[in-house]
């Protein structure tokens, strides 16, 4: 079984879309999940030009680089209203150039609370009202992504009200489309509760959530004094072999996508990351 190895394309800041395609290329990488920024746009832009789209598409599908998503993150439990629906529209924007930009899917996330930073916990995240209104908002992302023909990614995250696997189970059952899917991150099922016995987790995690599993992330984390902190893969205390082997058990053979690192991180986190992917695989995909 392969995988994909591949990385945030915004790691590498560059001055243009072929110098930043170009820099993952150099890192031995075979994907990407997207984001317009690298193109020297908003991540969520008002409108977006069709030669632009081509020439983003073009400049990866030529170097043999894959985008099996972009990045479309915003709070969607916003409560400027007025924000939250100029957000949505322009999710429509992107949706609906995903194709000529070369990927199916936009990742999301489930929102927070806090008005202030949406990867912020917040602890009303955890009421009824707010799984409500994150169904809400996410009910009229699907009717934008079955409109435009896309898939949806949602990453379950500690501090957002979809915050476990079982939480994003839940969210699929009532949402009952194809068009969902998860995006899994072993980083992010891990608190400074249960790192001890992160076996128990993973597996568990990986299993309730299989067959929607269309991406999975790769970074590490730590606990300091209690608190979660997220590192560059190999330099936290993720137990990675075991991360990689639940997502092998579950059948899963798709991208496995770096982040939360430095540029200057990069060369020493793809050694680790190709290095357990061999243990594990015995193979990797580059």
């Amino acid at each position: 079984m392969t995988m994909q190895l591949g990385i945030f394309a915004k790691t590498f800041d560059r001055e243009t879309i072929d110098e930043n395609v170009d820099a993952v290329k150099q890192a031995g990488l075979d994907c990407v999940q997207y984001n317009l920024v690298c193109a020297g746009l908003s991540k969520l832009p008002r409108s977006l030009d069709p030669a632009v789209c081509s020439r983003i598409r073009e400049s990866h599908a030529s170097r043999g680089i894959s985008m099996p998503a972009i990045s479309a993150t915003f709070n969607i439990l916003d409560a400027d209203q007025d924000r939250l629906a100029e957000n949505l529209e322009r999710l429509r924007v992107l949706a609906e150039s995903a194709d000529a930009l070369g990927t199916r899917m936009m990742t999301l996330c489930t929102g927070s609370r806090d008005q202030e930073n949406m990867w912020r916990h917040h602890p009303e995240n955890d009421t009824a009202s707010a799984w409500q209104d994150m169904m809400s908002s996410m009910r009229k992302i699907l009717v934008i992504a079955e409109g435009a023909g896309v898939d949806v990614g949602v990453e379950p995250e500690i501090n957002n009200v979809v915050s476990s696997a079982q939480k994003a189970h839940r969210m699929l059952e009532e949402l009952a489309s194809t068009r969902v899917k998860i995006v899994i991150d072993g980083a992010n099922l891990i608190t400074a509760d249960n790192i001890e016995s992160m076996s128990d987790v993973l597996l568990p995690s990986v299993e309730l959530l299989r067959k929607n599993i269309a991406i999975a992330h790769a970074k590490d984390v730590r606990i300091e004094h209690g608190k979660v902190i997220h590192v560059a893969p190999g330099q936290g205390q993720l137990d990675y072999e075991s991360y990689l082997e639940a997502l092998v058990g579950g059948g899963f053979d798709g991208p496995l996508v770096m982040h939360g690192l430095t540029e200057a991180e990069v060369p020493e986190s793809v050694d680790y990351v190709k290095t357990c992917l061999v243990k594990v695989t015995g193979s990797t995909s580059s």
